[in-house]
């Protein structure tokens, strides 16, 4: 199947960037710079209203309707010195599309292959940056699988005794998510509740040392079918992506990264099912209005979009919050 690329009108009339930005325009409450809304004034609406059938446009309540939880953002790529810098540049633009609350990983900068210290120090950052959130911000702690007992000290330091939430494992050591030393981690995750977000790639051009496919991420979650695992950017070359997930309701996936072309949500919620996808941004590499354009402007149930927009994220994430005493 060929991806085929939006033309610039299609994209404004078919895609919430557009959309969005017109939404925003015309309200005065982000026209003025006010950032206030935030989780306790959003009201959610069982049936979110639709684009118009005349426009194709999106406004901002129709965004802030559907309760929108970013699954996939980072601090790299934001202005600042600090995390608390970077925090606050990164609610402004949330706050103008509409997105209630975000997951977060990795720090200020990208440090891969670079050892345990730099691993403590990006969950550090994240953990610094989670506290000037307004609780807006999930953490997900950073794992370099290399180092096998500090990827488990990692996890009691920032998940059992710190605020984090789940588990961020990239691409930078020579093991594939279907390699050994990544069995003690997830199973530790699963101890705590904690969700898994592995990144994934297809590329055309061949996937770097050590950067995992779906089909490898499938092995993995075959053997901790308890343990909810996302898979990150669903491999971006999508349409094989999917496929490896189909049978593995532990897995979700995760829309963040590629470009908003059609045929990507409308795939992942044929063969998956609209309780199984999330999604997110990549924020700090993408921008929310992209990848918001893939479910706004998918040719999808008006049903799914409050389930892929944030009800997925929240019910997996729920047992930890809870147990952690975090509002959902």
């Amino acid at each position: 199947m060929k991806k085929q690329a939006l033309s610039r009108r299609q994209f404004l009339y078919r895609t919430s960037a557009g959309a969005a930005i017109a939404g925003v325009a015309g309200s005065s409450e982000f026209s003025s710079g006010n950032t206030s809304s935030g989780v306790a004034g959003v009201s959610p609406s069982s049936t979110p209203p639709s684009p118009s059938a005349t426009s194709g446009l999106v406004d901002i309540n129709t965004l802030k309707s559907l309760r929108i939880w970013d699954g996939h953002c980072h601090l790299e790529g934001f202005e600042g010195a600090t995390p608390a810098e970077r925090m606050r540049n990164i609610l402004h633009y949330a706050d103008r599309m509409g997105i209630e609350r975000m997951c977060v990983f990795l720090g200020m900068q990208f440090e891969f292959y670079a050892g345990p210290e730099s691993m403590r120090k990006q969950n550090d950052e994240v953990m610094e940056a989670l506290k000037h959130s307004n609780g807006r911000a999930l953490g997900y702690a950073f794992m370099n699988p290399n180092y096998l007992d500090d990827c488990l000290d990692e996890i009691n330091r920032c998940v059992r005794d710190g605020p984090m939430v789940g588990l961020k494992i990239e691409f930078d050591t020579p093991a594939l998510a279907n390699s050994p030393p990544l069995d003690r981690i997830i199973a530790r995750a699963g101890e705590l509740r904690a969700v898994v977000m592995h990144h994934t790639y297809i590329k055309t051009t061949g996937n770097m040392v050590g950067e995992s496919t779906p089909v490898e991420l499938a092995e993995l979650a075959r053997r901790h079918p308890t343990v909810t695992i996302i898979c990150g950017h669903t491999g971006a070359t999508w349409e094989l992506g999917i496929p490896p997930l189909r049978r593995l309701k532990n897995v979700y996936a995760d829309l963040s990264g590629s470009d908003p072309t059609s045929g990507f949500t409308e795939m992942a919620v044929r063969d998956l099912g609209a309780d199984r996808i999330m999604y997110g941004s990549d924020i700090g590499g993408r921008s929310f209005a992209s990848q918001l354009a893939k479910v706004m402007g998918a040719d999808i149930p008006p049903s799914a979009r409050p389930l892929i927009m944030g009800e997925n994220l929240r019910r997996v994430l729920q047992p930890i919050l809870r147990a952690k005493g975090t509002q959902l």
